[in-house]
């Protein structure tokens, strides 16, 4: 197969963050292919924006004349191998390796690029998408970022720029984005990034401004305890160049050691304390002063909740830091239509019942994201299934899911999502030790017995109660595949 440009082969393509870093390759010139596990609705639009797209894992996906492939690490899944026998026991990164072809896990790659650019990391244990986009929509211009469009050779634009501009990557799909995960205007060096936790994955990045939405403890199939956990945020912290912004009332964000001329703390609707740096004074050494209880404008944003006017301020934040001005900021923050699988409603029943779907897996996730919902659609009652994300994490976190779904009118718990968990995990936690558990707090629980179940009892519930509740997809596994099948 000949080619005049270069190649780029991604491995696991049908992830959220990994698709996005294609689509950045192919908008810089490259031929993209790609390969994942199971075809999906999401595989079927990267065909049609022109990624050529294989199902499997074979060694023959990798063209020979490949330059450069980038895995998911989601695509190493035997870890009873060392960390080298996981990672080539896929076919196609043995066949790289053979062939001598660069390759990076998505991480070390995503760095390579961001590193290059004013870099904006988005991190937290939650909040850390929606952060993300609200930031990449604000720094946004509207004349480019479209694949279909080319900017001007001498770098003028079809219109006078208002906002700074940037690049993106985002865990999640913006409409204003075509729906994408995505968003790049070439000629900008803002890069705005969601930056995880995961394995220590956001130290390979080396922000400008580090955006820390929250900590609260989680992937315990990897952190030993709390402190091994925010030793991890305390290290993105030394390695960020400028400001690291954090919100104010947030305990385990406020143990991290950050100098005074790089904090920035957000909250109660003010930049609670603001450093201003100073490049030459006090004999040309970096000074800085403090301003205190700035007052951010009043915000009517289109997604409800207090967390996520919270995200919107941090967002603020980033686009004062950058020189933005208020009648710039505030209407593009406000014009935020929420994104894919963050309160997003999917639809209608054909019995009139609304159905919405949101990623919320961790228990101080799921109170404000029901709470929101309640609050906004005060008419309706809330059923809610909720697939936890992985056996692991139930476990840990068991004692905090009992007082989650107070806000809940039913709950139906159909499995718990399998993703890294080792065999004592399984054997300890089920469906009916974490119903148990909440019943007290929520007694009309129902164990869902399997996805397919659960879609028969959504169903009858649909057909019983026409026009009076909202269906809720909750968790971080494949529980919004329903979506498919109720609609």
């Amino acid at each position: 197969m000949s080619q005049t440009k270069k190649h780029l082969h991604v491995i696991g393509i049908g992830g959220i963050g990994v698709s996005a870093l294609a689509r950045y390759y192919k908008r810089l010139g490259y031929s993209v292919s790609g390969s994942d596990g199971a075809d999906s609705p999401f595989l079927d639009r990267l065909r049609s924006e022109g990624f050529e797209i294989f199902i499997g894992h074979q060694a023959e996906n990798l063209w020979e004349n490949t330059d450069l492939v980038i895995y998911s690490e989601a695509i190493i899944t035997k870890p009873d191998l060392s960390p080298e026998e996981q990672i080539y026991s896929n076919l196609e990164l043995a066949r790289a390796r053979d062939l001598g072809i660069e390759h990076f896990s998505y991480p070390v790659a995503l760095g390579k690029v961001f590193n290059e650019k004013q870099g904006i990391a988005i991190t937290g244990s939650h909040g850390k998408s929606t952060t993300t986009a609200m930031t990449a929509l604000m720094l946004a211009n509207d004349y480019s970022g479209n694949p279909t469009i080319e900017l001007p050779a001498d770098g003028t634009a079809f219109y006078a720029p208002t906002s700074p501009g940037c690049s993106a990557i985002i865990g999640t799909q913006v409409p204003q984005f075509w729906n994408t995960n995505f968003y790049t205007e070439p000629l900008t060096e803002n890069f705005v990034i969601e930056a995880c936790e995961y394995k220590r994955s956001f130290l390979q990045y080396r922000p400008h401004i580090t955006v820390i939405t929250n900590i609260d403890l989680d992937h315990l199939d990897y952190y030993k305890n709390l402190e091994d956990y925010l030793s991890a945020f305390q290290s993105l912290v030394d390695q960020t160049n400028d400001f690291v912004i954090i919100s104010a009332g947030d305990v385990n964000s406020e143990k991290l050691d950050i100098p005074e001329s790089k904090k920035i703390i957000v909250g109660n609707g003010k930049i609670i304390y603001f450093p201003r740096v100073e490049e030459m004074c006090c004999n040309a050494k970096k000074c800085y002063y403090v301003q205190k209880d700035m007052p951010i404008p009043e915000m009517k944003l289109q997604v409800p909740g207090d967390h996520l006017l919270q995200d919107a301020h941090l967002a603020y934040t980033v686009g004062r830091l950058l020189g933005m001005k208020d009648d710039i900021i505030v209407p593009k923050l406000e014009s935020y239509t929420g994104s894919w699988r963050r309160s997003e409603i999917v639809g209608t029943t054909k019995n009139g019942n609304i159905l919405m779907s949101d990623y919320g897996h961790h228990p101080n996730e799921i109170k404000p994201t029901l709470h929101a919902i309640k609050e906004k659609y005060q008419d309706k009652k809330l059923f809610v299934v909720f697939q936890p994300h992985q056996y692991s994490r139930t476990r840990e976190l068991l004692q905090e899911f009992a007082t989650s779904f107070i806000d809940a009118d039913m709950l139906i718990i159909p499995d718990i999502y399998f993703s890294r968990d080792k065999k004592e995990d399984v054997e300890w936690m089920t469906v009916e030790k974490l119903i148990d558990t909440i019943r007290p707090n929520q007694p009309n629980i129902e164990n869902g017995n399997g996805l397919e179940n659960t879609v028969n009892l959504i169903q009858e519930y649909d057909k019983k109660n026409p026009n009076s509740f909202i269906i809720l997809l909750l968790g971080a596994g494949d529980v919004d595949s329903l979506r498919y099948k109720i609609l």
